[in-house]
């Protein structure tokens, strides 16, 4: 008996704690709003660093020079290789621990840029431009190249063409693939708590250590990632039938009312068929042949 009691108590302690998780969910703390504000603009920063780093990768990976295209495939091959937890280790602590680097607080225009921030934006911003350069570089080679050939002939420069006729292009296509890395990128956020940055896990994290409620406060953690990555996915959507072509817009199919009931301007256009059909049968009979 005695043992089944402690079990009962256990089982009690050990249940999940409604409260809490709807108290951190709905009113979550600032150290909390700190951390997940501190995911979001570390995302964007990194996100749009690796975009141009990634730009300018895959246009050396292109280039007719073969040590940028030996550069720019061996900054690939390197950094694809190599796992981000990893590259975080090396860059912050590894640079500081050989006496190359070491990342301190920066003052910029009264806002104190931490060194970890740093050492993280820098990190996640070279990690992401490997995977960038190759998106980027699929882009390009999915456009005819006799447009490029026609804009040579036409006497644009090559830089030029790069410029108004190849990466309008290439935007449409790179797009989608963007928004994959994106989310991939806030989520990668979370590995930032290996080097002390306290970002929305690192806090989480410390919220457990004093509450002991993990299963509570990591659900919280998810809820808020799933509703990051969900508010992106309708910012992408908008931003993909901004940049889609108007001339490959599949045409507006037939509506609710005319599927069920028929009728209406598509329902006389289906009805040509018919008509068609009719007077070709009476030409084939002879019985109205000019």
């Amino acid at each position: 008996m005695a043992d089944t009691s402690l079990l009962a108590d256990s089982a009690q302690v050990a249940g999940f704690d409604w409260s809490f998780f709807w108290h951190y969910l709905i009113s979550p703390s600032g150290t909390f709003l700190e951390g997940l504000w501190r995911t979001v603009y570390i995302s964007v920063l990194a996100q749009s660093l690796g975009v141009v780093l990634g730009l300018v990768i895959a246009l050396a990976q292109r280039s007719r020079f073969a040590a940028l295209r030996w550069c720019g495939r061996t900054y690939v091959w390197l950094i694809r290789g190599t796992p981000l937890l990893v590259q975080l280790v090396l860059v912050y602590n590894g640079l500081a621990a050989a006496g190359v680097y070491r990342f301190t607080d920066v003052s910029v225009g009264g806002l104190v840029l931490l060194g970890v921030v740093q050492a993280a934006v820098l990190t996640l911003a070279v990690n992401e431009a490997a995977y960038m350069a190759e998106i980027i570089r699929a882009a390009l080679d999915a456009i005819d190249r006799g447009q490029t050939e026609a804009a040579q002939a036409l006497g644009m420069t090559p830089s030029l063409t790069m410029r108004v006729i190849l990466l309008p292009q290439a935007l449409r296509i790179i797009v989608p693939p963007l928004g994959n890395e994106f989310n991939l990128m806030m989520k990668s956020t979370s590995l930032l708590s290996v080097i002390g940055l306290q970002e929305m896990f690192l806090t989480a994290q410390s919220i457990n250590s004093a509450t002991f409620k993990t299963f509570e406060i990591f659900l919280v953690v998810a809820c808020y990632y799933l509703g990051l990555t969900t508010i992106w996915s309708f910012v992408q959507r908008f931003i993909e039938r901004k940049l889609a072509d108007p001339g490959t817009a599949p045409p507006p199919g037939p509506s609710l009312r005319e599927r069920f009931v028929g009728g209406g301007g598509r329902g006389g256009d289906s009805a040509r068929p018919e008509k068609g059909l009719a007077a070709k049968e009476q030409t084939l009979t002879g019985r109205k042949a000019y």
